[in-house]
């Protein structure tokens, strides 16, 4: 466990904190003010808003792995600043939901930072970082669909936050965690689709 507990999560749920105004705000306005080049924030950002009460918000997990598959295909390609494209972009959400998303998260993400660090952190490079992001670009194509199965769509919706957490912190123990759980969620979709 690291001596000194980051706050590199609880950051980035305070500047999403800080873009909320008015009854609603545009992906647009989220992405700029968390910044052009943090792919793995704004990976986090929006795997978590879908994890939140705030994916309650219909076709919300369907756009949340619109923008996921497109932050993923840009990471592979090796781009050094997000672009998306202007439907997603103009999209709005429910300022008020958004920040009872973000305070919801805030005691999980205070407890999960405790226990992260800079490790094993050549799995947060290249080669090594194509098989996750791989797997989560699969991932994301089935994501629109889970919306049918209650509750599916937000557990995978925290297992690519696990691994967006992972890249930020630089900690590759959470990203091989988070690949473990991506294995495990079709059969967790599965049973919870025909329990």
């Amino acid at each position: 466990m690291p001596k000194e507990r980051t706050r590199a999560l609880s950051d980035v749920l305070d500047q999403l904190e800080q873009t909320a105004h008015g009854e609603s705000i545009t992906i647009e306005e989220v992405v700029e003010h968390l910044g052009t080049k943090s792919f793995a924030a704004l990976m986090l950002v929006f795997s978590l808003i879908s994890t939140s009460p705030a994916s309650a918000i219909p076709g919300l997990t369907a756009t949340v792995a619109v923008i996921v598959f497109i932050l993923a295909v840009q990471m592979i390609l090796g781009r050094d600043r997000v672009w998306l494209p202007d439907f997603v972009t103009r999209r709005r959400m429910s300022t008020q939901k958004l920040c009872k998303g973000v305070s919801w998260m805030r005691r999980p993400v205070r407890f999960v930072e405790r226990f992260l660090g800079s490790r094993l952190t050549f799995l947060v490079h290249r080669p090594w970082l194509y098989l996750p992001l791989t797997l989560i670009l699969a991932l994301t194509l089935f994501m629109p669909f889970m919306e049918i199965v209650p509750t599916s769509g937000s557990i995978a919706s925290a297992v690519i936050a696990l691994f967006a957490a992972g890249l930020l912190v630089r900690d590759g123990a959470l990203v091989i965690v988070s690949l473990l759980a991506l294995l495990a969620v079709p059969i967790t979709v599965w049973q919870l689709g025909f329990a």
